[in-house]
């Protein structure tokens, strides 16, 4: 079938609206007409720098829409069904699957096509790259069932878009991976649209204290309307020093959330005694960051873990934060700057990364 997506051809970080061939499911795939697929900065990362993917791809994960076909062996959809789609690719048969953590999946090849098989996606008879295995930067996707939830026709697509990655990796690292208990003190570095996200998720979790740090000083009054109890404008002076200012001594956890070195060696030092900072921003593949093992690990016990995709199961995840949303317990209204249309998403990155927007999402195509 033919369709419109918006193709990656060199890493240059520009996409072509282009037509391509998207094949019929097979297996346990789904084929899913896509009302809404958001704008996440980790696209634009795999579109600007080689993390080896083959090019031309096509990128995008954060999916919602509707069913429109399932292979023979999908059991856990219908067409009509709602669905969001995410990134994390997982057997279901691994040790770590079994165990509940689908995030750490060893075999996550097996939700794709073998090379013997036809590809998902192709452009004038060449295959095409369906990156993350979601491909979401076009009219339809066609995803292995173990990437899909299914969640409540109420839900609207373009909040529903965002459940699959924004939303499950900030409040998910909050909440599953950090555990972060009431009375907790925390600091969110980077009020991006995942930043959002780990303060909305401290709160859920009962945070005494949340402490939002940006450059932007326009950002505060968004990140109050998610949780935030007090704001750092980073550019102002020492955000480690006037976190430790507010908390008397540091935070029992930081949140790294915009991928560079110097953030993520505040993250670990405006920790307490005994905290433990999470690094959720995606760095540059051979990034590194410096850390004094002795006075800021061992003397100050503390912790520094990597987080992906905050330790989210999809399907029990995801139709939660969906039901917070329609009881109004979670916003995601707020998260969305702009709806789109395809052809505008090379501008629309353009605005991300200039830091002014928290999402736009594309729901026209």
């Amino acid at each position: 079938m033919k369709m419109k997506a918006a193709v990656l051809n060199a890493l240059n970080g520009l996409f072509d609206v282009e037509e391509v061939e998207v094949d019929a499911p097979r297996g346990r795939e789904v084929l899913v007409e896509v009302k809404a697929s958001g704008l996440c900065h980790s696209d634009l990362h795999f579109a600007e720098n080689n993390f080896g993917v083959v090019l031309p791809a096509v990128l995008g994960h954060e999916l919602a829409g509707v069913v429109k076909e399932v292979g023979p062996d999908v059991r856990e959809f219908a067409v009509g069904d709602h669905v969001v789609g995410s990134l994390i690719q997982y057997c279901g048969q691994c040790k770590a699957c079994l165990a509940g953590k689908t995030y750490q999946c060893a075999h996550p090849e097996a939700t794709l096509r073998t090379p013997e098989e036809p590809q998902r996606l192709s452009r004038d008879g060449q295959p095409l790259t369906p990156v993350f295995g979601t491909a979401a930067f076009a009219e339809y996707a066609l995803v292995h069932e173990n990437q899909l939830a299914k969640v409540p026709k109420a839900l609207p697509f373009p909040q529903a878009s965002i459940l699959g990655c924004g939303c499950i990796t900030g409040i998910g690292a909050a909440i599953n991976t950090a555990r972060v208990r009431p009375g907790d003190t925390v600091a969110v570095i980077g009020v991006g649209g995942v930043g959002l996200n780990v303060i909305s998720g401290a709160k859920l979790a009962g945070a005494a204290r949340i402490i939002a740090i940006d450059l932007q000083p326009s950002k505060e009054e968004l990140a109050r309307r998610f949780g935030a109890t007090d704001f750092v404008n980073a550019g102002a002076g020492d955000p480690v020093a006037a976190t430790r200012a507010l908390t008397d001594g540091g935070v029992d956890h930081a949140f790294e959330v915009i991928g560079l070195q110097q953030t993520s060696e505040q993250a670990v030092r405006m920790l307490c005694k005994g905290g433990e900072a999470y690094m959720i921003g995606l760095h540059k593949p051979g990034g590194k960051i410096n850390i004094d093992v002795l006075a800021e690990l061992i003397a100050n016990q503390g912790g520094v873990r990597g987080v992906v995709m905050g330790s989210t199961n999809i399907k029990h995840d995801i139709p939660m934060y969906a039901e917070l949303y329609l009881q109004g317990r979670l916003n995601l209204d707020d998260l969305i700057s702009r709806e789109i249309n395809i052809s505008q998403i090379n501008e629309a990155y353009q605005e991300l990364k200039q830091g002014a927007i928290a999402r736009s999402v594309i729901t026209c195509f």
